[in-house]
């Protein structure tokens, strides 16, 4: 499995007392799979994923990426957050180098890397360019260009399209699908969007209300590649219909 999530909990501590968010949580994503993980806010979507990353560790059960034990330990994954992060004094370039600066990666190797996936990402002829700029949907390109970068097969992405207008989340969604068919990464996704789920995912993940381990997954079989044509589509509806109806029952069984 590229990820592993093996009966973990985590409960946040503080002088106020604990705050249970996970128990008993599993998860189980293989390699090249586009898996997303759908559920009201305050569920635990971000926390698996800091756990994942090593950025928390958890009180109880295990994390691996590709069957290593990584409990607690960072590296082992790329994490995209919300925000683009981009540092405004430095170009596209010289912001999508950051990680592999950070590895001690050579300056000029770092550049030419980033160079020969920008025309991939979109970003031709923007490489020199600076974040005031940029759109923001040009904006995420760079931070995905950036988490790319990092060489880890696991990509970690938190909510990227959030913040975007409905039209511009739209073609980002249609970039993501083309660019990850191409570069085959496993890829964990975080939304509150239904349909963008169902869009991007090979599996849709239902957690259940926060303090629980409860999950339920959909598989997705819907053919490859796909467009935002596919959204008007039955089946796709179908779909769609019944992860609404999982998250409605998710918070009647919260409230």
């Amino acid at each position: 499995m590229a990820v592993e999530m093996n009966h973990v909990s985590f409960q946040y501590v503080s002088p106020q007392g604990t705050t249970p968010v996970l128990a008993d949580f599993n998860l189980a994503v293989r390699p090249g799979e586009f898996v997303s993980l759908v559920g009201p806010s305050g569920c635990g979507k971000s926390t698996v994923f800091r756990l994942v990353a090593g950025l928390l560790q958890p009180s109880a059960g295990e994390v691996r990426v590709g069957g290593k034990l990584v409990t607690g330990r960072k590296g082992h994954v790329a994490l995209m957050p919300q925000q683009d992060l981009l540092l405004p004094w430095r170009t596209v370039l010289e912001n999508a180098v950051l990680f592999l600066e950070v590895q001690g990666v050579p300056k000029r190797e770092a550049m030419e890397r980033a160079r020969s996936m920008a025309g991939l990402l979109g970003l031709a002829g923007f490489e020199n360019a600076y974040p005031v700029q940029l759109s923001g949907g040009m904006r995420q390109r760079v931070a995905f260009l950036r988490t790319a970068l990092s060489g880890k097969q696991v990509l970690l992405l938190d909510e990227p399209f959030g913040a975007l207008d409905a039209l511009t989340r739209m073609e980002m969604q249609q970039w993501l699908l083309e660019v990850w068919e191409q570069l085959g990464n496993t890829v964990l996704f975080i939304t509150h969007d239904v349909e963008e789920a169902v869009l991007l995912s090979d599996r849709v993940v239902v957690m259940g209300p926060r303090g629980s381990g409860f999950a339920m997954e959909r598989t997705i079989p819907l053919p490859r590649p796909r467009d935002q044509h596919l959204v008007s589509d039955p089946t796709f509806v179908r779909y769609k219909a019944e992860l609404l109806e999982l998250l409605f029952q998710r918070r009647e069984a919260r409230v």
